[in-house]
């Protein structure tokens, strides 16, 4: 499983509707709308992920 970094949604990775690579990171998305507003602003998401990480 993996967390949208933009909406906080959990998905399977193997059926995300996108990915992006950022930094040598793979990011998984739910939604094509969230991989395109990720990758406008990816530190603006990464920022807001970090908490959820440290959960």
């Amino acid at each position: 499983m993996a967390t949208d970094p933009v909406c906080g949604m959990r998905i399977p990775k193997a059926t995300a509707a996108a990915i992006s690579v950022y930094k040598g990171e793979t990011y998984y998305f739910c939604a094509a709308l969230c991989k395109q507003l990720f990758d406008r602003e990816p530190e603006k998401y990464l920022q807001e992920l970090e908490p959820q990480k440290e959960q």
